[in-house]
């Protein structure tokens, strides 16, 4: 976790917080009192004398034509100050004088994510992104010499939007209810299903819908990251599982095989810290084997069924239904490749059903069958 945020900061520090001026200070009259007000406010230079210079400023002069310019110093000096509801409050003023000030926008996003307020970022990140959007496709100036700011304000406001995508993101990341990683999570893929931050936000958004009941929605959302490339190996095995008791086999052989395939690459996924990541591995590749083995006997494919539930045995002996399972179809496996001609697979066909009639469970009774026809027929071999 300490990695991941880390990365985040540099992530939002990255992103600049302002670009050509926007609210520039007017001519000062040195000889009213708004003038020698302002100069007074230009000649302090420490930010705690100079923040309710500009407050009192505001009381005092609130029709001032230079008042944008005021609240815009005051959203630097709230800011600062760590005053997020301060900042909440001027950017909206700010906005309601100039609709389309982006960076008044994304200083009130930062103060969302600073108040971590799910509720605030999701509102800021989708006004900030409207407006960053709005000046990407502002006409170029038929001024040459406006032409340059111009360029710098668009790609500005590029940087702004993506900003905007990984401050849901952080906000998903740091949440621990999973109705609001939803509502982030969906709102990110909303506005750019290409996201730099789709893939990484994929494994926290299909928990939280398996978290809220969400199953269907989970798996169908897992399905598309699959098809994507962005599922993780614990998605794989959850649809493979759907599969599997959908008695739709060849698709849960497919999914689980995707998930061993995934546990054997050599990329290890983020949140695994190194020290657990061969346990991770086992796991997956055992849970997966399992899945693999039994919808290979289901659709008769017995030395498939016969190696995949093999890999898997070592990881469902904690799962005494998974393993009743997996040591009853072993043996069928190992039955079926005896008659098959291996006569040698006797000997392990006896051992795995012995193995499982000694489980109580939807499985003991047909295993012992299995036992008794394997002694009776081939005299315990």
């Amino acid at each position: 976790m300490a990695r991941i945020q880390a990365v985040l900061l540099a992530v939002a520090l990255s992103v600049p917080m302002a670009f050509a001026q926007r609210h520039s200070l007017g001519g000062i009259n040195p000889d009213v009192p708004e003038g020698r007000a302002l100069q007074q406010i230009q000649a302090e230079a420490d930010d705690a004398k100079k923040l309710p210079l500009l407050e009192q400023f505001v009381v005092q002069f609130p029709k001032d034509e230079n008042i944008p310019w005021i609240y815009d110093q005051l959203i630097v000096a709230y800011a600062k100050a760590g005053q997020s509801d301060k900042v909440l409050e001027t950017g909206q003023k700010l906005l309601a004088m100039d609709p389309e000030d982006v960076p008044t926008a994304q200083a009130c996003l930062k103060a969302s994510e600073a108040k971590k307020d799910p509720a605030l970022v999701l509102k800021w990140s989708a006004t900030t992104s409207e407006l960053a959007r709005k000046m990407v496709r502002s006409p170029q100036p038929e001024a040459a010499e406006d032409v340059d700011a111009w360029k710098r304000n668009v790609d500005y406001a590029r940087q702004v939007d993506v900003y905007t995508e990984y401050a849901l993101y952080a906000a998903l990341l740091q949440s621990t209810d999973p109705k609001t990683r939803i509502q982030l999570g969906e709102a990110l893929l909303t506005r750019n299903a290409q996201s730099e931050y789709a893939p990484k936000l994929s494994q926290p958004l299909f928990l939280a819908y398996m978290q809220t009941g969400q199953s269907e929605k989970g798996l169908e959302f897992a399905e598309k990251c699959i098809a994507e490339k962005q599922a993780t190996a614990e998605m794989m095995l959850a649809v493979a599982q759907s599969y599997m008791e959908k008695k739709a086999p060849d698709k849960a052989i497919a999914s689980a095989e995707q998930a061993i395939q995934f546990a054997d690459s050599n990329q290890k996924p983020e949140g695994v810290p190194e020290a657990d990541w061969p346990t991770w591995r086992t796991q997956i590749k055992g849970r997966a084997g399992w899945i693999a083995g039994v919808s290979y006997a289901a659709v008769n494919k017995w030395s498939q069924a016969d190696k995949s539930l093999r890999t898997a045995l070592p990881s469902v002996q904690s799962d005494q239904n998974m393993l009743a399972q997996a040591l009853f179809f072993l043996g069928l496996a190992n039955i079926r490749l005896a008659e098959g001609g291996q006569a040698a697979r006797y000997g392990d066909a006896l051992k795995f059903s012995e193995q499982c009639a000694a489980i109580p469970g939807p499985y003991q009774a047909p295993a012992r069958n299995n036992v008794k026809a394997i002694r009776v027929k081939y005299h315990g071999q």
